[in-house]
């Protein structure tokens, strides 16, 4: 622990699991204050109850506009302050080109992309307040290469990286900071296929999924190791912390070196 987020608040969607959780463990021990929220009632006691104070959790479903203003507004009731937003909250859509629905297309936007602008737009004023702040946005290299994802996750995504981009030109002048991060081949539950999510999961069976899971990605980088979600985390402090105060407009890579496999 370096305390390189003292004095920080920070607000992560998608908080109780995989990359938010893991964001959240960190970001902790390095000093902040979080509120994690997420779906998953039960697994975000239990996580804010182990690390303690610090971290809260509530219930929040980030497709709805007045969930996503509450949080940020919960955020100051608790912790007086919003300097870190993490819009991390995501998953699969699952929709092919020929079978894609209207109903796949409204839920895709509203969990990946609406979720993105409209957390930024309820941050903003109370990082203005505190005089700047810091936006991660959790992209996808999907958004970058073709194959990386099913075609209507990926444009999603594509639209989180460049939105970043336009909302970091337009915020740099109150120094609130605006990147994003595209994870590659992250051992998180999101890979698990089909409807079946790790909330639903025993831990035991998590854990199983997740060791078979690490072993198939670990083939589909140079490294050859898969990655995890304490890879993005770190990511997630590098750009929070001092280290990153002149780091905005910029979409972070963490992939192991997959996109340099592809052409496309």
């Amino acid at each position: 622990m370096s305390d390189r987020l003292n004095g920080k608040v920070a607000l992560i969607t998608g908080g109780t699991s995989g990359i938010g959780a893991e964001t959240a463990k960190l970001f902790a021990s390095e000093g902040a204050k979080v509120l994690i929220v997420g779906r998953s009632e039960e697994k975000g006691e239990i996580l804010a109850n182990d690390l303690g104070d610090q971290v809260i959790y509530e219930k929040v479903d980030i497709t709805k506009e007045e969930e996503i203003k509450g949080a940020v507004e919960s955020t100051l009731q608790h912790f007086d302050q919003l300097d870190i937003l993490f819009n991390n909250a995501g998953g699969p859509v699952g929709a092919g080109i020929e079978n894609v629905t209207q109903s796949d297309i409204d839920y895709g936007v509203h969990l990946l992309l609406s979720s993105v602008i409209l957390g930024i737009k309820y941050a903003i004023e109370p990082m203005k307040i505190a005089g700047g702040g810091c936006i991660i946005n959790n992209s996808s290299i999907a958004g970058l290469r073709y194959r990386q994802g099913d075609p209507l996750y990926a444009a999603l995504k594509a639209g989180v990286t460049h939105y970043t981009r336009m909302a970091g030109v337009e915020l740099g002048p109150h120094q609130i900071r605006v990147n994003s991060i595209s994870p590659g081949a992250i051992a998180t539950p999101i890979f698990y296929g089909g409807s079946q999510r790790a909330n639903d999961l025993t831990n035991e069976e998590n854990e199983r999924k997740m060791e078979k899971l690490k072993g198939n990605l670990a083939n589909a980088v140079p490294l050859k190791r898969s990655g995890l979600a304490s890879d993005i985390a770190e990511a997630a402090l590098y750009l929070s912390s001092d280290a990153g105060s002149f780091v905005t407009c910029q979409d972070i890579v963490v992939d192991g070196g997959r996109t340099a496999m592809f052409n496309e």
